[in-house]
C-alpha cells in the first residue's frame, strides 16, 4: 500500500478495529437472539401445559424480561472488553511493523563514527515519509563521508606542506652550517629566506581558504564591475577584459573577500599561461564572472580536482612550487559562502575557463545602489 503513512495508519487501523467490532456485535446479537429464543420458548411450554386462565406455573414476563436484560449485559461487558484487548493487541503489531524503519534508522545512527559511516540504511518499500526519510539520511551520511574524507586529504596534504619547507631548513641548517664560510652562510641565508617566504604564503593561504568557508560576516552591496576593474589594473598587459554589462553589477556580500575571489582567478590564470598566451576576463550583467587562459593542455578527468586545496597543474610539491596550490580553493570557497557557485573547463586548445557566478541584486537595486 502506497500513499502517507499518515493515510496507511488511518486505513489499517480503522478498517480493522471496524471489522473486529462489526464480528463481535454480529456476535453479541445472535447469542442474544439465541437467549430470548430459549427463554420465551421455556414460557410457552408452561403456559400450554397449565388450566385455561390459571397462573402459569413458571417464571413470569418480567422475570424473563429481566433475565434477558441481565445477558444483553454481560453480552456487552464481554464484547467491550474483547474489542479493547483485540483492538489493543492489533495497534500494537501493527505500530511496530509501521515505525520498524525508524527503529533501523536509529540503530544506524548509534551506531555511527568515523569508522563507520560507509553504512547506509537503504530502506526498501513504499514510496511514503519513512522512505524519503531514510533516503534523506543516506544522502546526509554521504555528504558527511565526503566531507571526512576532504578534511582527511586535507590535512595530510597540509602536514605535507608544512613538513617540506621545514625539512629544506634544518636540512640547510645542519649541512650548511656544519663547515660555514662566507658563501655558504650566504646560500643558507637565501634558503633559509626562500623557504620562510614559502611558508608565510602557504599559511595565509588557509587563512584565506577558512575565512572563504565562513563566509562574511556582514554583508553590503558591492559593485562587482569596479573591483573586477581594480584588479585588471593590477596586471595590466597581461589581460584582455570585456566588460558587456552597461552599468555597475551590484551583489551581495564582502568587498574584501570578492576582490580576493577576483584576484585570484586573475593571478592563477596568468600564472599557468603559456609564454606569449592571453588571459581574458568577462562579467556578464548577471554576474556570471569567467576568466580564461591559453594554458597547457589538461585532462578532462583531472579538472575537477583543481578545486581541491593543495592540487596544482604540475605534481610539483618540492621548496621551489611558486604556488601552494589554494588558489582555485579558495576561489571556491568564496563564491559558496556567498551563495554562489564555481565551475571549470578545460580548453579543447589548452588552458582553462573559470566561471563563477553569484546573486546578483535586481536592476531597480543596483540602480539605486550607484
Amino acid at each position: 500500500m502506497s500513499g502517507s503513512v499518515r493515510t496507511r495508519i488511518t486505513v489499517l487501523y480503522g478498517g480493522l478495529f471496524t471489522i473486529i467490532t462489526a464480528a463481535v456485535l454480529l456476535l453479541a446479537l445472535g447469542f442474544q437472539g439465541w437467549a430470548t429464543a430459549i427463554a420465551l420458548g421455556r414460557g410457552g411450554a408452561v403456559c400450554q401445559g397449565a388450566a385455561c386462565g390459571a397462573p402459569p406455573a413458571g417464571p413470569s414476563a418480567e422475570d424473563i424480561q429481566e433475565g434477558v436484560r441481565a445477558g444483553q449485559r454481560l453480552v456487552i461487558l464481554a464484547a467491550i472488553a474483547v474489542i479493547a484487548v483485540l483492538g489493543f493487541a492489533v495497534c500494537w503489531w501493527l505500530t511496530g511493523r509501521l515505525l520498524r524503519p525508524l527503529h533501523r534508522i536509529t540503530a544506524t545512527a548509534r551506531r555511527l563514527s568515523l569508522s563507520t559511516l560507509h553504512e547506509r540504511i537503504a530502506l526498501d518499500g513504499p514510496d511514503d515519509e519513512l522512505r524519503r526519510l531514510a533516503d534523506t539520511f543516506d544522502a546526509m551520511l554521504d555528504r558527511l563521508e565526503d566531507a571526512v574524507d576532504s578534511q582527511r586529504r586535507f590535512i595530510a596534504n597540509a602536514s605535507h606542506e608544512l613538513r617540506t619547507p621545514l625539512a629544506v631548513q634544518r636540512t640547510a641548517i645542519e649541512v650548511g652550517l656544519a663547515d660555514p664560510t662566507p658563501a655558504r652562510l650566504a646560500l643558507i641565508r637565501a634558503e633559509l629566506l626562500r623557504n620562510t617566504l614559502r611558508s608565510e604564503r602557504l599559511i595565509a593561504g588557509l587563512l584565506l581558504l577558512a575565512r572563504g568557508e565562513r563566509g562574511p560576516d556582514v554583508r553590503t552591496s558591492v559593485d562587482l564591475t569596479a573591483v573586477v576593474a581594480e584588479v585588471v589594473a593590477q596586471n595590466r598587459g597581461e589581460v584582455t577584459v570585456t566588460f558587456p554589462p552597461p552599468g555597475p553589477v551590484v551583489v551581495p556580500g564582502d568587498e574584501v573577500m570578492l576582490a580576493q575571489l577576483v584576484t585570484n582567478l586573475v593571478q592563477n590564470a596568468v600564472r599557468y599561461n603559456v609564454p606569449g598566451g592571453t588571459v581574458t576576463v568577462t562579467l556578464t550583467s548577471a554576474a556570471r564572472l569567467t576568466v580564461t587562459n591559453t594554458g597547457p593542455l589538461i585532462p578532462v578527468d583531472r579538472a575537477g580536482e583543481l578545486f581541491e586545496p593543495f592540487r596544482r597543474l604540475d605534481a610539483d610539491r618540492t621548496a621551489g612550487s611558486a604556488s601552494a596550490g589554494l588558489g582555485l580553493s579558495i576561489v571556491a570557497a568564496i563564491a559558496r559562502s556567498h551563495g554562489g557557485a564555481a565551475a571549470l573547463t578545460p580548453n579543447p586548445d589548452g588552458g582553462l575557463t573559470v566561471r563563477v557566478d553569484l546573486p546578483a541584486h535586481p536592476p531597480a537595486f543596483s540602480s539605486q545602489s550607484a
